[in-house]
């Protein structure tokens, strides 16, 4: 079956900024046409995309999908439901299930299930040490050869600073990303929230800005002494976006990402001991946000990554120093980002590079919307205003802090693989 997309404002940036129709012929983008003009075969099946945009397909670098181990709480299933559902043609997805991806096995079963699913794509990462508890590095060529696209122990840093440089080392030579968790535990002791005036009102053991930027500034030092590059996940503080800054400016190999909570809420937001307002990095100051959002416009930061967690009531519907860190992203992560374009703090084409061409360039893919590459497309409708309801959502877990927000722009449909995983349903 071959499909055109008819009317819509192509928008792949680098390359096509235009009202263009998009032929698919199977699994392959066959044609990028003017929509004048062009004769539409009988055989062709249109979609009307008149005020949409498509985009190369949203790609969520940091995901995680629980399974194995962890299905109460998310399935691959769910979890790429959710993500087609955002608009996510691709999820890379972390590695503290249970057991742990430290292996080629776990690898091989998380890449088939997607595949039997065929949904989102998911490219996985892999723990950089052996069950991510921080001693030995783990089997991180065998994952490699088994399809893991990064490695990190995301949720956990990795402390020993002589194992993360052989880590760093080791990885250079095999010409795979390492995703840095930067947290020094012994400086969040315990914290449940961030550090400051509304912790001390609220009676909650706060972590400092200092437990994240130690760690930033410690490995930003050894990607220097190694030459190799790394990818630090969920930036929350100013002095994380000063210290990446700054060793770009010197020619470190490094990049990041935020999430877009922490461009959205502040700490202030942390009321009433709700635990949907409980993630790790914790919720900054009003001082930290604004230096996301100029390290987003500066293009200090590179990506925007929902850091989707998904949690049941089991973990969060209790005292909230006792309540697991994390709240799912992939279903209000395009929205909440678009309201940076329409404040005009970015433009449309900034944000698709942060969402879209940055994290596929991370991992090596070639999204570009071209002639002979995989119709994986994203299309948004930019005006659509509604309300954030968790009980619509794809997603096993509903912890959100988002409920109830009023939003403007979502996805209205996703296709991977030429095939549409996603379509809004307008009644």
């Amino acid at each position: 079956m071959r499909i055109r997309i008819k009317g819509a404002q192509v928008l792949d940036p680098g390359n096509i900024d235009a009202k263009k129709d998009i032929i698919i012929n199977h699994h392959l983008i066959e044609a990028v046409v003017d929509p004048e003009g062009h004769e539409t075969a009988s055989d062709i099946e249109t979609i009307d995309a008149s005020g949409m945009i498509v985009v190369p397909g949203l790609m969520d670098i940091h995901v995680h999908l629980r399974e194995p181990g962890h299905e109460y709480k998310e399935t691959i299933e769910t979890g790429l439901m959710a993500a087609a559902s955002g608009g996510f043609t691709a999820v890379c997805s972390m590695p503290n299930t249970h057991p742990v991806n430290d292996n080629s096995q776990v690898t091989k079963f998380i890449i088939n299930r997607a595949k039997e699913l065929g949904l989102s794509r998911v490219y996985p990462a892999g723990s950089i040490t052996l069950g991510s508890m921080g001693n030995t590095l783990a089997e991180i060529y065998d994952m490699k050869q088994a399809g893991a696209v990064a490695v990190t122990d995301d949720g956990k840093p990795v402390e020993n600073s002589n194992l993360m440089r052989r880590a760093l080392e080791y990885c250079k030579g095999l010409n795979i990303p390492v995703f840095v968790h930067a947290e020094d535990t012994s400086l969040v002791d315990g914290g449940s929230m961030n550090e400051g005036f509304f912790a001390t009102f609220w009676g909650i053991k706060g972590i400092p800005n200092a437990a994240e930027t130690s760690m930033v500034v410690r490995d930003i030092a050894l990607s220097e002494l190694t030459g190799a590059p790394l990818h630090f996940c969920h930036i929350s503080t100013k002095e994380s976006v000063e210290a990446i800054r700054q060793a770009k400016k010197r020619g470190v190999k490094v990049t990041c990402e935020t999430a877009p909570h922490y461009f959205t809420l502040t700490d202030e937001n942390v009321k009433d001991y709700n635990t949907n307002f409980k993630m790790n990095p914790p919720l900054r100051s009003e001082q930290d946000r604004q230096a996301i959002i100029q390290g987003l416009c500066d293009g200090t930061i590179d990506l925007i990554a929902s850091d989707h967690a998904p949690h049941s009531v089991i973990e969060k519907d209790v005292e909230f120093d006792r309540a697991a860190f994390g709240i799912i992203g992939l279903e209000t992560a395009l929205p909440l980002s678009l309201k940076l374009v329409q404040d005009g703090f970015l433009t449309m084409e900034a944000l698709i590079n942060k969402m879209s061409k940055h994290p596929a360039k991370l991992i090596g893919i070639n999204n570009d919307i071209k002639p002979g590459n995989a119709a994986d497309l994203t299309l948004i409708d930019p005006e659509d205003t509604y309300e954030i309801d968790p009980e619509t959502f794809k997603s096993r877990s509903k912890n959100t802090p988002f409920s109830g927000l009023k939003v403007k722009g979502r996805a209205v449909l996703t296709m991977v693989n030429g095939k549409v995983v996603y379509q809004r349903d307008d009644e």
